[in-house]
């Protein structure tokens, strides 16, 4: 990866459209799960998203391997798919970028007001 490819996340971009191609071939059931997987990984981000892309491999990979073995959705992640998507992020209630930014605009006011 290059400089411009990290700035502009165009290497996010391929690596995405890459994603999306492997799960385009998995079951419909895998593909509305992996949808699920996705909306609810990505609100534990970072700034940019790459801490995620790791963690979307490996569970797309999960998902093909599964897939192959003939298992159903339930059996691989069960009812709970942000209870699983929590786990994989980290701990449950582990703070997200927008907890952390929360946290600090509150300090500053109150440091401005004098509390």
């Amino acid at each position: 990866m290059n400089f411009w490819e990290m700035i502009t996340g165009s290497d996010m971009t391929k690596e995405l459209k890459i994603f999306e191609s492997r799960a385009k071939k998995l079951p419909p059931d895998y593909q509305e799960a992996w949808e699920k997987i996705k909306a609810n990984l990505w609100p534990h981000s970072d700034f940019t998203g790459r801490n995620l892309m790791p963690i979307l491999d490996g569970v797309l990979g999960l998902l093909e391997e599964t897939a192959a073995d003939g298992q159903s959705v339930q059996e691989v992640l069960g009812d709970d798919i942000k209870g699983f998507c929590s786990a994989l992020a980290g701990e449950e209630g582990a703070k997200t970028f927008r907890d952390k930014w929360r946290e600090q605009l509150n300090n500053n006011i109150a440091k401005k007001l004098g509390k």
